[in-house]
């Protein structure tokens, strides 16, 4: 392999990993405001639990996938999402969009 596609074969892998980090990190910050949005309402434990859960699997140390490729992490963690999104009421939900616009 030549020294051109080595460093181009680096370059993507990074690229790939910051990416995924970011796309974990802007789940992360979701799934904790939908946390807040769930403490007022009547969810049953079982989506609180999944919750929970999508959190422990990004933070445990084993995974499906090593942790370099967060792409599990991602899929839990959007599955948790969406799952909670579903359990909350809309008009909950409509409610709590307008306060989190106001801040």
């Amino acid at each position: 392999m030549s020294e051109g596609t080595s460093t181009l074969l680096w370059v993507a892998a990074a690229v790939f990993l910051v990416a995924t980090v970011a796309a974990a990190i802007v789940l992360v910050v979701k799934l904790v405001r939908t946390k807040r949005l769930l403490a007022d309402t009547n969810i049953p434990m079982s989506k609180k639990l999944l919750f929970w859960g999508a959190i422990a699997y990004l933070v445990f140390p084993v995974d499906l996938m090593p942790d370099p490729v967060l792409i599990d992490d991602i899929g839990v963690l959007l599955l948790a999402l969406r799952s909670l999104n579903k359990a909350v009421p809309e008009e909950v939900a409509r409610h709590a969009g307008r306060r989190d616009r106001r801040k």
